[in-house]
């Protein structure tokens, strides 16, 4: 029975015998460091990614590397408190990453992704790197609200209960660590979008995505939600429906990979 199930707990010993089994995953937890409101801690993106990592862990036999703490965070310069790095530099930190794990050994390579804007680069890094990957080992990754059929995930993050410290991420960083959160100064907060012709989402990543201090200007006190009624019970649930949803993407991507006649040497 391993003493741990974070990668960085264990020997190098422990390792190359959870090496020696099945499946021989590893979930590597990507986030940012940048504002989340008045109530919220700057490491929101990454305690929560970390926590579902954990949690599914538990289930699929996996190890859970140390976090990705600096993403694609440029949006939010401006607020205090910011770190994060550009482009080319994610890109490769990706790259050197998941060649950096197959070498080990691991099969499997999982990003767990808790901050919207690194999803996109993160797929461009690892189709990078799949020519370089050894036979029979795969590298993906998924934001973990994607895997929420659409009626949780509108409950927890989307376009009715925020994207952005809103009452979904702040119950999850309540159910792993109350006295991180100020629920005394959330405030509820929401972009002043025009009355908008088409869908939301092409406007909402024309904006938000594409250039700096997007998030500064169009949310000024760092809120996209309203965060007043989160609780650490609440966070519970969501972690619960997460975990699931999580567990049965990675089960989906493996029955895909069968069924696409892949070949596996594992």
């Amino acid at each position: 029975m391993r003493k741990s199930v974070f990668l960085d707990e264990l020997t190098d010993r422990e390792v190359a015998g959870y090496l020696s089994g099945y499946p021989a995953m590893v979930l590597i937890p990507t986030g940012s460091t940048e504002q989340h409101g008045a109530h919220a801690p700057l490491g929101t993106d990454v305690i929560i990614p970390r926590e579902v990592c954990r949690r599914v862990s538990q289930v699929k036999s996996a190890l859970v590397a140390p976090p990705i703490p600096y993403g694609l965070s440029a949006g939010h310069k401006g607020f205090k408190g910011l770190a994060y790095v550009n482009v080319d530099t994610y890109l490769k930190m990706i790259e050197d990453i998941t060649l950096s794990f197959a070498e080990s050994g691991f099969k499997r390579i999982v990003f767990i992704n808790g901050h919207y804007t690194n999803y996109p680069a993160i797929n461009l890094a690892l189709l990078n790197t799949s020519p370089k990957l050894p036979e029979g080992t795969r590298a993906f990754a998924m934001s973990y609200w994607d895997a929420l059929p659409p009626e949780e995930q509108e409950d927890y993050l989307g376009l009715k209960a925020g994207l952005h410290a809103n009452i979904g991420e702040t119950a999850a960083v309540l159910a792993v660590n109350p006295e991180l959160v100020e629920m005394d100064r959330a405030q509820a907060g929401w972009p002043p979008f025009p009355e908008l012709k088409g869908p939301a989402m092409p406007t909402i990543f024309a904006f938000f995505e594409t250039q700096a201090g997007s998030c500064y200007k169009a949310m000024p006190g760092g809120v996209w939600g309203d965060p007043t009624g989160a609780t650490a019970e609440g966070g519970e649930r969501y972690y619960d429906q997460i975990t699931r949803a999580v567990c049965n993407v990675i089960d989906d991507i493996d029955a895909t990979y069968s069924r696409m006649n892949v070949k596996q040497t594992y």
